[in-house]
């Protein structure tokens, strides 16, 4: 155990260096993109600034006999090939247009309705440039990110979801590791303990052989019941070593199965409990199970419904046909119940209301249920102060 405690322990250090790994590489990457961003939306700044300029130029009409800078500052608008950009002319006219793509099919007033609205969309992001002709009058340029810069900004939202993402799969990496070691661990516990067990009962079966051989000194029913306790102990040691090994199927008649068995555990539990068993199955009704490891599953129950009961109440025992070919063993007490907080908890490993236990017995219950017999282990109902109903589910076919 304490090996597998240093396991957990250092699974849970290397999580911590995953997460902080990936919230220094998560935090460095936001704040180097939102630096670059920043740096590009300066600089689109500055190129539309100087659009602007070069607009003013060509409509300041004492510059006329420039040309060769008339050229110039062509070839400067000409160069903006990114930018989103419109130029409005002091009378409130649009008088140029950069980067924007208008439907062919648009009429004259259909053109100006969608780029006045990508001028409202363009003022929602940036501040209008102006432009100053001559004379006192003032254009204004609108203008709005080029795509290049819109994509980027996107970027550090697919960052952080493949960050996110990534983390999701450390997790479960870390998370199916500890399993598979738990597994190992309680795998090894169980083999190791049944094979404890076999020295001691080949002990006990010659005492009980030697006990028939003198049936004047001993009591042959005492010797009978002897022998079915050094009997049970075979069957659970054959049940410890059978885990972590696929168990073979049988067909079993169900109602047989679960009466032998109830009527080995109504003499070992308290009187003071009053057990039944009632079922509604045809009486030949076989099914496939491991008979060993489906009558844990019973013990388990049962005596964690004794234990709710604290030695005192009623444990009913129901079999009935359900459709698609489904068996149900319905298991009902009288005991405390279940909080609905701990009804999803009571199949965990580890989860106990008991002083006493390890909290394994429902988790191996459920396990040799669903993952040996292909059925279904869970809590039917449960009313706290008035008892708890477990159902197993299992195929007929």
């Amino acid at each position: 155990m304490l090996k597998s405690f240093d396991i957990y322990n250092q699974n849970n250090v290397l999580k911590i260096i995953v997460a902080l790994n990936l919230l220094l590489v998560g935090t460095g990457s936001l704040l180097y993109t939102n630096r670059l961003i920043n740096k590009l939306e300066d600089r689109e700044k500055q190129y539309v600034q100087l659009y602007s300029k070069s607009i003013a130029y060509l409509f300041d009409t004492s510059h006329a006999d420039a040309g060769d800078l008339t050229f110039v500052t062509s070839e400067i608008l000409e160069a903006n090939s990114s930018i989103p950009a419109i130029y409005v002319n002091p009378d409130n006219q649009i008088a140029m247009k950069r980067n924007i793509d208008v439907p062919d099919d648009y009429t004259p007033e259909e053109t100006e309705r969608f780029l006045r609205q990508k001028i409202a969309d363009m003022r929602k992001n940036h501040m209008p440039l102006p432009v100053e002709i001559g004379n006192g009058e003032r254009g204004l340029v609108y203008y709005n990110n080029s795509n290049l810069l819109r994509q980027l900004n996107y970027f550090p939202y697919a960052l952080l979801t493949i960050l996110a993402a990534l983390s999701v799969l450390a997790y479960l990496a870390f998370s199916s590791s500890r399993r598979a070691e738990q597994n190992r661990v309680w795998v090894g516990l169980a083999k190791e303990t049944a094979h404890q067990l076999g020295t001691p009962m080949s002990s006990l079966m010659a005492w009980v052989e030697y006990m028939r051989s003198d049936p004047d000194q001993f009591d042959g029913s005492i010797t009978d019941e002897i022998e079915k306790d050094v009997q049970r102990l075979e069957t659970i040691t054959a049940r410890f070593s059978s885990i972590g090994s696929i168990p073979t199927l049988k067909e079993e008649n169900v109602n047989d199965v679960v009466r032998q068995f109830t009527d080995y555990l109504a003499r070992r539990i308290s009187t003071k409990v009053k057990m039944s068993v009632t079922s509604q199955l045809p009486p030949g009704q076989l099914i496939r199970i491991n008979k060993l490891l489906f009558e844990w599953v019973i013990e388990n129950i049962c005596k964690n419904a004794v234990d709710a009961m604290k030695g005192v109440g009623e444990l009913r025992l129901n079999m009935v046909l359900l459709p698609h070919d489904e068996v149900a063993i319905d298991i009902t007490d009288t005991g405390k119940g279940i909080s609905k907080a701990n009804i999803q908890k009571v199949f965990s490993p580890g989860f106990s209301t008991k002083k006493r236990g390890w909290g394994l017995g429902l988790t191996l219950a459920k396990r040799i249920v669903e993952e040996y017999h292909n059925g279904r282990l869970y809590v039917k109902s449960s009313e706290v102060g008035k008892g708890t109903t477990f159902r197993i589910v299992l195929n007929r076919k």
